[in-house]
């Protein structure tokens, strides 16, 4: 049995290596390209991301590929956008004035709130391990890119902005920060979106790579 295909976007602004790690560990052969027409070809793709939403968007724009991403939705390809990734695939972001994203998932990326519900004030960035819970639209993930973690699986985060997706029924998983829910996991249809590192992740993270490579 070959290995799953895996393409993992450089468009500059990507935690590369330890992706690819990852991906390897579960069993993918990794293509890492800029390359449109590569990209194009991909059986899965993989839109990793570091940095600001506005400067993500205007690599991909300039390198041509968000064109390339967009085809590949189009196609129902499996892609998986982790971190500023994630976020890229919504409408558009807040940060730093208003970016219009990829707009794959509607909604927009707006700033983790520095307050906790009882008006605490709270870090931001959060970087830490958080635990996933369901969506409040959800009891449980069973039939998600999350079905081989536990309800309370803990995963790695780093990043200032959260998120909010238009149709509730995107968003997969949360995690709790000061009692506010943030967007952890969201997906419609082919695309999916992890706001944590799965690479950093531990066994957890790595679960979550070898269920994207079965679809």
């Amino acid at each position: 049995m070959s290995a799953p295909k895996v393409t993992l976007i450089d468009y500059e602004l990507g935690n590369l290596l330890s992706v690819r790690r990852g991906l390897e560990h579960c069993g993918a052969d990794v293509t890492i390209t800029s390359d449109v027409e590569q990209i194009r070809k991909s059986e899965r793709v993989v839109l990793p991301g570091v940095g600001t939403f506005a400067n993500g968007m205007e690599c991909l724009i300039r390198l041509d590929i968000d064109d390339a991403v967009h085809e590949l939705d189009q196609r129902k390809t499996p892609l998986l956008g982790i971190c500023l990734g994630m976020q890229l695939l919504f409408s558009e972001s807040q940060e730093f004035g208003l970016t219009k994203g990829l707009g794959l998932i509607a909604g927009s990326v707006v700033p983790i709130s520095a307050l906790s519900v009882d008006n605490d004030p709270l870090k931001v960035p959060f970087i830490g391990w958080s635990s996933l819970h369901p969506s409040e639209n959800r009891v449980e993930w069973n039939e998600t890119i999350l079905r081989e973690n536990s309800i309370g699986a803990e995963m790695y985060f780093v990043h200032s902005f959260m998120a909010s997706p238009k149709n509730q029924d995107n968003r997969i998983a949360d995690y709790f920060y000061g009692g506010n829910r943030i967007s952890a996991v969201v997906s419609s249809e082919n695309v999916i979106g992890c706001q944590f590192h799965p690479e950093k992740s531990g066994m957890n993270g790595l679960n979550v790579l070898k269920q994207f490579l079965l679809l």
